[in-house]
Formats: structure tokens, sequence, C-alpha cells
């Protein structure tokens, strides 16, 4: 039991690279401390809860992932004739690492509860996560993609070029300490003119339990020059309504020259769970990002994505929806630079609140000196259903060149009380109405996915109304 810093072994405290990269960051969070309403990125989004004593980070299993087999995976132990859980190199068929003698995904009339959490309405490659940790294996990928454990990439130095280097730690506390406790997640390459088939889909299931669990989790994606691919995160939690954890991701992000990556995120943690995740991206001339994160769970949830454009025409999209009632707090952070002439960016932000809840956008867009003929946009428009809900909303334009253009802009209203009446006249109930009203609000961000059938999957999300 320990607070955010704690003294845990981890592997690779041999290889001094990495070793180095994990001090730098105890000792940049040392400095920099938790974010208080003082500190000027973090001036709406207060901390609670994670000053607790309480926190339980678990031991290591890396070299165990390591040595696990297809058929270990499974965690069932059948005979091949009896089993009927069909490794298809993703571990049990319900995506799940069950116990010995406790799956029971093929016994007619039998729906596993994981599967029905983590089954994906679609074609995908699956990895799976559980409180932050690997269950292996990987699914078998194509020729020229490229996937392993981050620490593996450590050992064959593959992830060594751009590992804690897109992210500024210095300027992100919570990344610092991501840093400091560096194992977990996967390193993803797409070589050169790889077209990847369908999206890659990282799952990170949390259960309830008693121990009130920290886990970091470190992705790095390198798309090379002409590569394409489409990366989805699900965070997802099942069990009990007060379970309380705290999830630190970030991803590190590289695009190469004419590269294309889609970037999906849907966070449904628990209801007082903390979740705060940075994503930085650095683009080469002619790539494109496309963003899109759906926040509805948490006590506290922050989105960040910082994006660098670096060279000409490069283009990011990054957009967001949000849905929270009860007293969470959901933030939605983004920083676009534009670093080069002829790079465009645009951002659409819609958030719906009620009860006594806080969305909170800061969205800041920065035109280098140099970067002329650029153009970045921003919009961020949001629902309020309550009288005690509350929005803050903080849009930046730092502009340092001459022929751009640039343009910001920030609304928030209530539902239409013409038009609920409207349809209560034809026989909707009130509840009914406002459910439909709020689904029509959100479908403008939504519409923003581009791949339908990711986009029917949030969509599904979006419109659930919250427990």
């Amino acid at each position: 039991m320990g607070g955010l810093v704690q003294k845990v072994k981890l592997f690779g405290e041999y290889i001094p690279w990495l070793q180095a990269m994990r001090d730098k960051g105890a000792l940049t969070f040392d400095d920099l401390g938790l974010p208080t309403p003082k500190t000027e990125a973090w001036k709406y989004t207060k901390l609670r809860d994670l000053n607790t004593d309480d926190l339980v980070i678990e031991p290591s299993n890396f070299l165990a992932e390591m040595r696990v087999t297809a058929e270990e995976a499974c965690g069932c132990h059948h005979e091949d004739e009896g089993c009927g859980c069909h490794h298809h190199g993703e571990g049990c068929c319900c995506g799940h690492h069950h116990e010995e003698g406790e799956c029971h995904c093929h016994e007619e009339g039998h729906v596993c509860e994981c599967q029905q959490k983590l089954h994906v309405p679609f074609d995908a490659y699956v990895i799976h996560f559980e409180k932050g940790k690997m269950i292996p294996p990987f699914p078998d990928f194509p020729r020229g993609v490229e996937v392993m454990n981050l620490m593996e990439a450590v050992i064959t130095e593959d992830a060594k070029e751009y590992l804690g280097k897109v992210a500024d730690i210095k300027l992100h506390p919570f990344a610092a300490l991501n840093n400091a406790y560096m194992e977990e997640g996967i390193y993803l390459c797409v070589h050169k003119n790889v077209k990847v088939d369908k999206p890659i889909v990282l799952i990170n299931h949390t259960k309830s339990g008693e121990e009130n669990i920290f886990f970091n989790i470190r992705n790095l994606l390198v798309l090379e020059q002409g590569a394409e691919a489409e990366f989805v995160e699900w965070y997802n939690y099942t069990g009990a309504v007060k379970s309380r954890y705290f999830a630190n991701v970030v991803n590190e992000i590289v695009l190469g020259k004419n590269a294309k990556l889609s970037h999906y995120k849907l966070q449904d943690e628990a209801f007082k769970a903390n979740h705060i995740a940075l994503s930085v991206v650095k683009q080469k001339a002619d790539s494109n990002y496309h963003n899109f994160c759906l926040q509805r769970g948490a006590n506290i949830g922050r989105n960040e994505v910082k994006v660098l454009l670096t060279d000409e025409n490069a283009s990011a999209e990054v957009d967001a929806a949000y849905i929270m009632s009860g007293w969470a707090t959901l933030d939605t952070t983004t920083d676009i630079l534009h670093l080069s002439p002829r790079t465009f960016s645009s951002q659409l932000v819609k958030g719906v609140v009620g009860g006594e809840a806080k969305g909170v956008f800061q969205g800041k867009i920065h035109i280098a000196k140099d970067a002329v003929q650029t153009e970045g946009n921003q919009l961020h428009r949001a629902l309020l259903l309550s009288d005690t809900a509350e929005i803050d909303v903080k849009p930046e334009l730092e502009i340092f060149a001459d022929d751009v253009k640039c343009s910001h802009g920030a609304a928030s209203g209530e539902l239409d009380e013409n038009q609920l009446f409207y349809m209560q006249s034809r026989g909707i109930g009130r509840e009914e109405a406002k459910q439909i009203l709020i689904d029509a609000y959100l479908e403008e961000a939504l519409d923003k996915v581009k791949n339908p059938e990711i986009r029917a999957w949030l969509s599904d999300y979006a419109h659930a109304p919250q427990e």
C-alpha cells in the first residue's frame, strides 16, 4: 500500500538507458508535484483521491507474459478434444484469462460476462490487458506489422530511437510519473507503405476488487513512410460502482512522411476511478492523424492530445465527445502546434453534462513564426442538463505568422423546451424525448469517425443511458 510514488521492482533495472529514463521521470515528478488549481493547465480539474496512501501497484509479470504460449494463455487447461475455447492467438474465445475450470463459454445457453463486456463487434486484431498488464499472447499480425510487449522492444532496442523522446515530461507531470514506472504497454511499428487490413484494438479491462489499483501503460506507435493503420483504445470496467483505481496512460506516436493513423478511444472506467491519459504525436510531411475520444466514465477523466505538425502539408483532426452526470469531471485538453508552412488542423468537441458534473475543454492552437498558409479551426459545444452542471472552457490561439486562417468558438446551452413539448405532444415520453435530442446533439461529433463499424460501436455507447 502506498501513494503515487512507491519503490517497486521493475523489469530491466540492468538496462542503463531504460533505468535512466525511469530515474529522470521520478525526479521530474518529484520536482513538479501533483498539479494544483494554480497550475494553469489544470486550473479547472481538481485532482481528488490522488493524495491517498492506499494505492496498490501489482508486481511485474513481464517475464511470465513472455513465457506464456497460446495454449497456456487460455487458462482453461482442457485436453484438445474437450476444450471448446478455440485458440485464435487471443487467448480464450471470450478474450479473457480464466482460472482453471472457470471457462464455460461454450456450454449451451451460456454467455460469459467477460464475453459480453469485451466483445469487439467488428473484425480486428485484439490485444488484451487486465488492470494495466498484458494478457498474452498477441494475435497474428500480417507481414510488415511489428507488435510486441514494450519491454521486449526495449530488449531488442526497437523502441530505443523514440521511446521517451516524443512526450516532454517536463511539461506533463503524469507523463513523468509514467516514465518512472515504465514497463507495461505495447510497441507497434507499421513498416513502409504497409496498410493494415483491419483495426488494431487494445482493450484494458478492470474488474472490481478490494485493492485500489494504480497502473501505468506506455504505448509507442511508429508508422513509417506511407504506412496506414487504425488504432483503438478501449478502457472498460465491470464490477461494483464504488471501486476506485487510477489508470495513467501515455501514448507516444510518430508518423513518417505520408503516413496515416486513425486513433479512436473509448473511456468507460468505473464511476469512482481516475483516468489520466496523454497522447503526443509527431508528424512528418504529408502525414495525417485523426483522433476521436468518447469519454463517459470515471470520477476524473482527462484525455490530453498534443500534436506537433513538424513538416509541410501535415494535417491533424482532434475530435471528441463526453457524457457524464453525478460528480464526475471530464477534461478534454488539446495542444496543436503548427511548426511548418501549409499545415492543417481541426477540432470539434461536444459534451453533455448533467447532475453536479463538470466538463472541461482546454484547446490551444499555436502557429509558429514561419508557419505561413496554415489553417487551424477549433469548436467546442456543450449541453447542460441541470442547473448544477458546470462547463469550463479555455480556447486559445497563439499566432506568430501572417497569411494564416484560424478560428475558435465555444457555446453552451440547454435542451430546447419547444422541441421537447412538440415530441411530447405526439405521444413521446419526456425522458425518451430528452434522449432523442441528446443523441441528435452528439451525432455531429460521432460522424467524424470515418470507419462506419467503429462509428456504430461508439454511437451505441454514446447513446446508452448512464447507469
